[in-house]
């Protein structure tokens, strides 16, 4: 029988394969724990000198244990695996009596079980031989308490065999699955637990749908020993301790037998707050924060037990189902049933939850991701993720609901409580070291302005410290990345970038939303990146014993601000083109000025080209090389009021109007980091061709070379934009630019080095032109921030350099923006943007600009002439493209 939720291990097998739901015993499927440690430290290691084996990629580790995962078995399957009830053999070799423990909880289950004995008692084993004892069922709070007979039978000492006996009820069979459906759940219940009344129709049809189920046996003295084990002692047992250790054993015994007969979707912890709450280390925590604070140890443990009953979910069958259903109907309200997403990628995605704790990360965009990722769980017959949820959506009904089906809600803010922050650490520890899966959007909240949002780093640092702590060989972190070809939220996010409040979530909320989905907004498109191990980022963990690990401080270190950045690349990188994004995109390069459908064609067509060439993610339906397939994405756009049309003319003209920028953007900006490297790369190339040949050493009389100079503006304006964009190392960035470059003019670096006079046409090769449709938005908002800083030192009651009031200073710049806008000294009043101005206002504080300071105003100054120099370049490139358009430039 097994130890606790999440250990599913034979008595006596290896360590490792004692955390995951069916995980395999196999050694051989990932190396040892210490197989990275120095040889000489291992009998028989090599000799000095000799090479180390190189330690097996993810990749390589995933395809070894691939290899050995077998498909699940279900009920009737077969084999070892077969949840079906047998009676034990080959356990009674030195005589000793089968003890069944047998959960029943009503006279119909009894009945069934005392059958399944008299049906299946061989032969040659005499009623003597074997004897009966009820234990309660641990997921039944009212259940009476573990049986006398039970404590009286374990004194004994005789080392009998004890098999867990219980009846699974079990859904009908529909389409060779067997799957609760909501018109099941909704009219009689669930069907996995019936009431009295139907547990007699469905025995008195036969036993399909009501088998006994058997869990793992074990004898007396193994799990004697492990009760030891577990609470510290050598000294003979407590009786009614053990007796209830024993029956709690033999309840998560079967719990594992109705996994493999209801089937991998239900594999979800149970008793987790029980569990958690009795452990010799978690008890140990609390007594350290006592101490540390000087309370009662009794105040700060009914503290603990508090926060994590309002934080753990708490599963149900039942639930998983209701939830999955909901989720379907929910996102079909709006979308198109069949969720777009690459099956095969996702059988990779799943042969490393076999084997590994894994984390998903997906892109937050709406209210509808964590009802997508759900349902795609469901559809592929795994169970749900753990995903953490911030309690703003923990109403009626949709928080208990989701939180029986796997989420959990977690404060938004928890810095100055030590209890809570303690509490959150074991919670998320216990669940990876049991290898369950978890979910949650690193961005924190949903992005409102179409790109990834800078990475929230708190979970992350738990699962990390889990990992530091030795409670796992591995976790795998997987990217994810959701489209949507429109989004309903797209018009609430522009309202808010001009300065509405966010709506508050409650049920009225949830009504008006569901309402809204009831027009169509095309598919849903789910891709999975490239997965990270965090044993390849931080090696084997570092601490074998966890008294020696030091919680650390809040402040996140190097390595895990580069992993949540290194995430943030992945998502990006497989985030899928829609035909939307891609036709904002083109729109948008033209400011309001209305265009024919001919035109937008011409200028889809050159995008849809450069995706094709450089092979990027799209969506299966990028079909936009005829007049009609545009048309149509124009039309849903006018659905949705992002485009306006005009038909009284000649023919139709189609316009982003003023007021329809922001919203339009949003769908430009999910893809705007594909066309970063280019749009730099033309920014940096004018810079060098405006670069004055007498700023050079005047020693220097042959040709100057001019890559240093394109290097350095390359990094200026990459550090200009990083709290805006997700870049890859600098090296890796640089060698995209490079090729990028090499993609439209194959000899621009000798001409750099040369320092020829023509360098413009090496900007004038790139197609398309892309600075002022990607980049032109974010740096004239930036320009309103800074001009808000110079014009914050010219008033007469502040003093030059004098701090500033963010909040206040915010509403200013929301202001200012909205006048620039009116008089045409920027392009949109996408560029008046709250969220835009808060990016930019990171940067001011990251730049000091914020603070006083003798040299603030100045530096202040300085800051808004190197946005106005680059804006002016942006300029230069739309100029370009005009004149491409005319023909002017070819």
């Amino acid at each position: 029988m097994i130890d606790d939720p999440g250990d599913l291990s034979m008595p006596g097998a290896a360590p490792d394969s004692d955390a995951a739901p069916d995980s395999d015993p196999d050694p051989s499927s990932d190396p040892a724990p210490d197989s990275d440690a120095d040889p000489s430290s291992e009998p028989g290691a090599s000799e000095p000198g000799a090479s180390e084996p190189a330690r097996p990629t993810l990749a390589q580790r995933t395809a070894a244990f691939r290899s050995r995962v077998t498909s699940r078995r279900r009920i009737g399957g077969g084999g070892d695996d077969d949840p079906i009830a047998r009676w034990p053999s080959g356990h009674d070799a030195r005589g000793a009596k089968h003890v069944f423990l047998t959960v029943a909880a009503t006279s119909v289950e009894q009945r069934l079980i005392d059958a399944w004995i008299a049906r299946n008692r061989p032969a040659g084993v005499a009623l003597a031989d074997f004897e009966q004892i009820p234990v309660p069922d641990p997921h039944d709070r009212k259940a009476d308490a573990v049986d006398a007979k039970l404590v009286r039978r374990l004194a004994v000492g005789d080392d009998p065999l004890l098999v867990p006996l219980r009846i699974v009820w079990l859904p009908p069979e529909r389409d060779g699955e067997r799957v609760a459906r909501l018109t099941d759940l909704v009219t009689f219940g669930d069907p996995r637990s019936p009431g009295s009344l139907r547990q007699r129709m469905l025995a008195g049809s036969g036993t399909e749908r009501c088998p006994v189920i058997a869990g793992e046996p074990a004898r007396a003295e193994t799990l004697r020993e492990r009760f030891r084990q577990r609470h510290h002692t050598d000294d003979v047992c407590n009786d009614e301790l053990f007796a209830a250790f024993v029956a709690r054993q033999a309840g998560l015994a079967l719990e594992r037998a109705e996994w493999q007969a209801l089937g991998a979707r239900y594999k979800v912890p149970s008793l987790v707050v029980d569990e958690i709450l009795s452990r010799a280390d978690f008890q140990s925590g609390l007594r350290t924060l006592a101490h540390e604070a000087g309370r009662p140890l009794g105040d700060v443990a009914k503290e603990a037990s508090a926060d994590l009953q309002e934080m753990a979910a708490g599963h149900s069958r039942y639930m998983i189902d209701l939830s999955a259903d909901f989720a379907r109907w929910m996102y079909t309200q709006a979308y198109d049933e069949s969720i777009h997403y690459d099956r095969q990628r996702f059988d990779e995605v799943r042969a490393l939850m076999e084997r590994y704790p894994v984390v998903f990360l997906p892109s937050h965009k709406s209210y509808l991701d964590p009802v997508v990722m759900r349902w795609i769980l469901h559809q592929q017959g795994l169970p749900p993720a753990h995903t953490a949820a911030g309690r703003n959506i923990n109403f009626w009904p949709i928080g208990p609901l989701y939180r029986r089906a796997g989420a959990f809600f977690i404060r938004r803010s928890f810095k100055d409580d030590p209890v809570y922050k303690f509490v959150i650490r074991e919670y998320i520890g216990y669940l990876v070291e049991k290898r369950f899966n978890l979910e949650w959007y690193l961005e924190g909240g949903r992005s409102r302005s179409g790109k990834l949002l800078p990475p929230k780093l708190g979970l992350l640092t738990y699962v990390v410290d889990a990992y530091r702590l030795g409670r796992t060989d591995d976790i795998i972190f997987q990217p994810v990345a959701i489209a949507y070809d429109q989004l309903y939220e797209v018009g609430s996010y522009a309202a808010e970038a001009h300065g509405a409040q966010k709506t508050k979530e409650g049920f009225g909320f949830l009504v008006n939303y569901l309402r809204s989905l009831r027009r169509r907004y095309g598919h849903v498109h789910v891709n999975f990146g490239e997965p990270i191990s965090l044993r390849d980022v931080l090696g084997p963990p570092p601490v074998a014993d966890p008294s020696d690990f030091t919680v650390p401080a809040d402040e996140p270190t190097l390595d895990l601000q580069k992993l949540a950045f290194q995430v943030a690349v992945r998502i990006n990188r497989v985030t899928p083109i829609t035909p939307t994004s891609l036709v904002t995109l083109a729109i948008l390069g033209t400011g309001t000025r209305a265009l024919t459908l001919e035109e937008i064609v011409r200028q889809v067509r050159n995008f849809v080209r450069y995706v094709t060439d450089r092979e990027l993610p799209i969506t299966d339906d990028l079909r936009l090389d005829t007049d009609d397939a545009v048309k149509q994405v124009l039309d849903a756009l006018i659905r949705q009021d992002v485009v306006t049309s005009f038909a009284a003319g000649p023919e139709p003209v189609y316009q982003v109007g003023p007021d329809q920028q922001l919203a339009a953007a949003y769908y430009r900006n999910t893809i705007a980091h594909f066309f970063l490297e280019s749009a730099i790369a033309e920014l940096a190339l004018l810079r060098v061709d405006d670069v004055p040949v007498d700023s050079f050493p005047e020693q220097l009389t042959s040709a100057i070379d001019l890559t240093p100079a394109f290097w350095d503006e390359v990094m200026e304006l990459r550090d200009l934009l990083k709290f805006e964009f997700f870049f890859p190392e600098k090296d890796e960035f640089r060698a995209e630019v490079a090729a990028e470059v090499a993609r439209h003019e194959p000899s621009w670096q000798k001409r750099l080095e040369s320092g020829g006079a023509d360098l413009h046409t090496i900007v004038e090769s790139f197609h398309p032109f892309t600075a002022h449709r990607v980049l032109r938005p974010f740096l004239e908002a930036y320009q309103v921030v800074a001009d808000a800083l110079v014009g914050h030192d010219d008033t007469a009651i502040a003093e030059p350099g004098a701090p500033v009031d963010e909040k206040a200073f915010l509403a200013e710049c929301l202001g200012l923006g909205t006048q620039y806008a009116l008089r045409g000294l920027v392009t949109s009043t996408e560029s008046a943007s709250k969220v835009l101005f808060e990016s930019a206002l990171k940067l001011a504080r990251h730049r000091n600009l914020l603070g006083a300071g003798p040299q603030t105003a100045e530096r202040r100054r300085e800051f808004a002439a190197e946005l106005r120099d680059v804006i002016r370049r942006t300029q230069a490139i739309e100029a370009l493209a005009v004149g491409r358009r005319a023909g002017y430039v070819t």
